[in-house]
């Protein structure tokens, strides 16, 4: 004689399937939107958290065609963020000085890197700003070329 065996779920079981299903459907569906929509800024800029990424590249004709007064143009960067979703600003002051702002960001710190052999060296200006000076490697002397900064 065969015996049938007959499968059975118990309540418990099904109920934390369903719950499942929800809690991972309502997570993607949250994840989906804030991918879809990245102008939309950050809930807060906490301390610790990157503020602001600027990636300056200049016009097609280099560095040294960067206004002296502050523009958001964006053939001058090649990547900008803000988190407050406000403007990214730049202006160049000298041979090898920029100052970039961060508009509605006020007291932080920044790093900056140049290209190739270069170092960039990142100071507070006036009016929350921040100086960057480029200089080839091993030479005091400044030179214009392509940078990036973070604040954070």
């Amino acid at each position: 004689m065969k015996s049938t065996r007959r499968f059975s779920i118990a309540p418990g079981t099904a109920l934390g399937v369903i719950a499942l299903f929800f809690a991972l459907g309502g997570s993607a569906l949250a994840v989906g939107e804030r991918i879809q929509s990245p102008s939309v800024a950050q809930q807060r800029c906490t301390n610790g958290a990157v503020r602001g990424v600027a990636a300056v590249t200049g016009t097609s004709t280099g560095m040294a065609n960067i206004p002296d007064k502050f523009t958001s143009a964006g053939n001058l960067f090649a990547r900008k963020f803000n988190c407050t979703a406000k403007a990214v600003q730049v202006r160049r002051v000298e041979t090898g000085v920029f100052e970039v702002r961060f508009t509605g960001i006020a007291g932080a710190s920044g790093v900056g890197s140049a290209t190739g052999d270069a170092y960039a060296t990142v100071e507070p200006a006036a009016g929350g700003a921040f100086k960057v000076t480029m200089h080839p490697a091993g030479r005091d002397d400044r030179v214009d070329l392509p940078f990036t900064i973070v604040v954070v």
